[in-house]
């Protein structure tokens, strides 16, 4: 059986996209939270994720006695035990060709998109239109951010006719769901054919059971709310 370590739904937006991923393709899978408590040394969450993983960060899967740890390998583990135990999921895109463009897509969120994480952290019950106005007119590289976001989506949605960025679900969507979540919680501005994408996203069945357990937490973190005093 397999087993995801995670972090709060409402906060942990590494977390999210391997877990999203394993629910939307029906892949079992065990659950374990380690709640947020703080990332010092000392915290229990850091205690607990230092004796899964040299980062001492989640996500983390655990299949029998194998560790993998980050998300993108997580992820590519996950398209090999498919491809191996559910061939009728494909979790990256069968067609070569696309299949490199979602790795590339994966690959820039993954090292990327710094000012907009930084200002714009996820938070999936909150909403935060006035912080997204000013954090969009006071910094540029966050303006510079969606503007990527945006032409990456609009480009791979009108060669792939969609519904999601190659087609059908994959990786790339679960990787960028977290983006979703921002988006959608301060208010960013996208053209009506990216606002058709983060709709979809959003009700797709994996990240759909994510929120509905994000807003079901009830957990306020307060060194997680830059922008927020109380829920």
């Amino acid at each position: 059986m397999l087993e995801l370590y995670i972090g709060n739904k409402n906060y942990s937006s590494w977390s999210m996209r391997p877990w999203v991923l394993l629910r939307h393709f029906g892949i079992p899978f065990k659950e374990v939270m380690l709640r947020f408590d703080g990332f010092e040394p000392g915290s229990a969450f850091k205690q607990a994720a230092s004796q899964l993983a040299p980062t001492a960060k989640v996500p983390v899967l655990v299949h029998g006695d194998l560790v993998v740890w980050d998300t993108l390998a997580i992820a590519e583990y996950l398209a090999e035990y498919a491809d191996e135990h559910f061939p009728e999921h494909a979790l990256w895109p069968r067609n070569q060709a696309a299949r490199a463009r979602a790795r590339s897509l994966c690959a820039e969120m993954h090292a990327g998109f710094g000012a907009l994480r930084q200002a714009c952290p996820m938070n999936v019950e909150a909403a935060l239109p006035e912080v997204g106005a000013r954090v969009l007119a006071e910094q540029p590289a966050v303006a510079a951010d969606l503007a990527r976001i945006v032409a990456m989506w609009s480009g791979a949605l009108a060669a792939s006719g969609g519904p999601f960025l190659f087609g059908g679900f994959t990786i790339a969507d679960a990787y960028y769901a977290p983006v979703v979540a921002r988006l959608r919680s301060y208010a960013l501005p996208v053209p009506p054919a990216v606002g058709g994408y983060l709709d979809r996203v959003w009700a797709s069945p994996g990240v759909a059971a994510w929120v509905a357990d994000a807003l079901a937490e009830h957990d306020f973190l307060a060194f997680e709310e830059p922008y927020r005093q109380h829920r």
